[in-house]
């Protein structure tokens, strides 16, 4: 992983690691707000192929609201990504936007004690797929 995501391989395919991750997410309290096919872009705009990708924006409506609250600017950094891909090989990749690493961009105390709640729930929405 990054120094920004952290996530794993599943042994699903990539529609039942879509479908797991995001009733997993429901599970933590997170509704999917969009959902980004980058495949199909990346096909469309420019007329390439690569492997299926897709960017689900995952937002906990409590935690959004307590981090708006604490600083209005960080919709900038919302909702929480979560990539769904697939590699070269066929493997698929669950991986989520690490929310301590994004928000330590912002200097204050309640901003981070919230990031380190999200990181616990999309660590139970990972400990789930």
């Amino acid at each position: 992983m990054s120094n920004y995501t952290f996530g794993k391989t599943v042994n699903l395919d990539f529609t039942a690691a879509v479908d797991k991750v995001t009733q997993a997410l429901a599970a933590q309290g997170f509704g999917v707000l969009s959902e980004i096919d980058v495949a199909a872009t990346m096909k469309k705009k420019l007329d390439v192929d690569m492997p299926p990708y897709k960017i689900l924006g995952a937002c906990n409506p409590q935690f959004a609201q307590q981090a708006i609250a604490a600083e209005p600017q960080i919709g900038a950094l919302l909702p929480c990504n979560v990539v769904v891909r697939a590699d070269a090989a066929g493997a698929i990749h669950v991986e989520f936007m690490d929310p301590s690493a994004v928000l330590t961009l912002v200097d204050k105390p309640a901003v981070s004690a919230l990031a380190g709640e999200v990181r616990q729930r999309l660590q139970q929405v990972l400990a789930a797929m």
